[in-house]
């Protein structure tokens, strides 16, 4: 089946340099009051990146068309063109027409210390797309993604997914830190999915005071990624499968892993896969994206994602999958 699915989120830049010395051998101890201090750094790389770019390129790489709905400026049109490129619908993201496209500056010297800026930028204004034009647009959307972003749009996403009727798949994720117990349940009540982490899972049941049992009553179903341990998926305040991950032939880069869980474990879900089976499609798309550099520059062909899923879920897996990559 097809299905018309709008991520929202952040759309943003990476901009990440490297100091070949220690930034603590520049800092003079008595003078922390009045910092003053330009690094020369060995080199600069723009990485893409932010959360609803992320999940809509990689769900695009395994076959779907998402619909990307982030705020962007008019800096976007190159990182426009990639996703294009790619297969992800850009028609319904909306232009700042005074702010950049959300950006992320950091500089890291030999001991891993680093001094790091994060521009919100177009994200700010997040809060005035709208669903309805999309819908008018393509039809219908079956499910919204809402990432995080802007709380207050995330918030109005949630609304109205709820008013239409929409089911919408929550990922509040690093966002939690800085809401209170409220703002949490607004945005995870009624939802068809929910992804964390566990640190975040902890989070939901500090902050709103929902255990599992409370949780899985507002929630269809948790999906709680354990690192390299895999992920967790729980119905009706049971555990019903914990999906391990593929070993990594190298371990590269992190950043950007939840992000192609989630995207990947959403397409098998429109292929109509199970819950098992979506999550192992989303962990093995995530080993890929951890033995890169970069949130969107991994590679491989669908021929190569079946064989290596297949060798590690078994061949009764990789059948199903391959009928959706391989036609």
């Amino acid at each position: 089946m097809t299905l018309n699915i709008a991520i929202t989120g952040s759309i943003a830049t990476d901009h990440l340099m490297s100091f070949p010395g220690k930034f603590t051998d520049s800092l003079v101890a008595d003078k922390l009051d009045h910092v003053s201090l330009s690094f020369l750094v060995d080199d600069l790389q723009i990485r893409r990146g932010g959360v609803a770019a992320n999940v809509a390129f990689a769900m695009a790489r395994l076959g779907l068309r998402p619909i990307l709905a982030g705020a962007v400026g008019k800096d976007f049109a190159e990182y426009r063109s990639w996703l294009e490129r790619h297969n992800v619908d850009c028609e319904s993201v909306y232009y700042s027409e005074t702010q950049h496209t959300a950006r992320f500056v950091c500089t890291t010297d030999e001991m891993a210390n680093q001094i790091a800026s994060f521009y919100p930028g177009a994200m700010s204004e997040s809060s005035f797309i709208e669903l309805g034009p999309i819908i008018d647009r393509v039809g219908k959307i079956d499910y919204v993604f809402i990432g995080p972003s802007d709380p207050a749009a995330m918030i109005k996403h949630t609304q109205e997914a709820r008013q239409r009727n929409i089911e919408f798949i929550a990922d509040p994720s690093q966002q939690m830190a800085r809401m209170d117990g409220k703002e949490i349940a607004q945005l995870i009540d009624g939802a068809t999915y929910l992804f964390t982490n566990e640190y975040e899972s902890s989070l939901i049941e500090k902050k709103v005071g929902w255990k599992i049992d409370e949780l899985t009553k507002r929630v269809k179903i948790v999906v709680t990624t354990l690192g390299a341990k895999g992920a967790r998926i729980q119905i009706d305040g049971e555990t019903i499968v914990t999906v391990a991950c593929p070993p990594e032939t190298t371990r590269i880069d992190p950043t950007g892993v939840g992000d192609s869980f989630r995207a990947g474990y959403m397409a098998a879900h429109s292929w109509g896969l199970t819950p098992e089976r979506c999550a192992q499609v989303g962990s093995m798309l995530a080993t890929y994206v951890i033995e890169t550099v970069g949130t969107q520059e991994y590679s491989f062909t669908n021929d190569e994602f079946v064989k290596r899923f297949s060798d590690f879920y078994g061949q009764d897996a990789g059948t199903e999958v391959k009928k959706f990559l391989i036609k």
